[in-house]
């Protein structure tokens, strides 16, 4: 791949640490039952190690480009779909297959991480997902109450999952060398849910909570019944001179589960 040329545009960064490759496989809880999708494989260097689970892999490529590289895998259980990914019915592609579990494993591109995200969330129930994000990004995916990188997608992503890091990724991992280092997240999906009685408006709830991050909620919730509001929040403790991220998952359910 020396002579190869590399698509800023793409997101393209080929990951070359064979370390790096053995984590994210190694921490992959794959079953006899499970599927496995892969989005930017690239030139297949970790493609080349998740066929060996033995289940079946989809990996999605944009860059036809690759094709040569990709389809030269020697493997039974892989099918490499030359595509844009964000365009694809994924409920309707995986029809074709039987399976039990899913799980994602990719090295993402950055600038679709989040949209890439939020589809496979969307179109399927997936009960995995193990992927190198930049470093910043992965941070506000695991990141706390009371912490800077807290905000909404930190809620929503763990309303569903148990989220946790596997490995910080120098940025000298990669050919060629990104801006940033990177790292790879693990997200585990629960057993079970908070109960949440409406789930559009606790997602919309948690947004509009976050809207002005340095702004506190009576700024942000001034389209609410604040009165309401602040009975709720002093029940736990807290009222509306509090910002969003100084409240937990648990605080968010509490308070939209009796807006209704």
């Amino acid at each position: 791949m020396k002579d190869f040329n590399f698509k800023k545009s793409l997101g393209q960064n080929f990951l070359i640490d064979d370390n790096i490759k053995k984590k994210i496989v190694e921490s992959a809880n794959i079953e006899e039952d499970s599927l496995i999708i892969e989005v930017g494989p690239g030139n297949g260097a970790l493609t080349k190690m998740l066929v060996n689970f033995n289940v079946p892999v989809i990996a999605f490529e944009i860059d036809e480009r690759l094709k040569e590289e990709l389809l030269n895998i020697n493997a039974s259980n892989l099918e490499v779909v030359f595509c844009n990914f964000l365009d694809v019915d994924l409920r309707m592609f995986l029809s074709k297959y039987k399976y039990k579990k899913i799980h994602l494993i990719a090295n993402l591109p950055y600038y679709i991480t989040t949209p890439i995200i939020n589809k496979v969330m969307k179109e399927t129930e997936v009960n995995e997902m193990i992927i190198m994000v930049q470093k910043e990004v992965g941070d506000r995916f695991k990141a706390l109450p009371n912490s800077k990188d807290y905000n909404s997608l930190s809620v929503f992503l763990q309303y569903y999952f148990d989220i946790s890091k596997v490995t910080l990724v120098s940025r000298n991992s990669f050919v060629p060398k990104p801006n940033v280092d990177s790292i790879v997240v693990k997200f585990v999906r629960k057993e079970e849910l908070l109960d949440v009685k409406n789930l559009d408006m606790f997602f919309k709830f948690v947004k509009d909570s976050f809207k002005q991050k340095r702004k506190n909620l009576r700024n942000n919730l001034r389209n609410y019944d604040l009165d309401k509001i602040d009975v709720l929040l002093k029940n736990i403790g807290k009222d509306l001179t509090y910002r969003a991220e100084q409240l937990t998952l648990e605080d968010f359910v509490y308070i939209v589960n009796n807006l209704l």
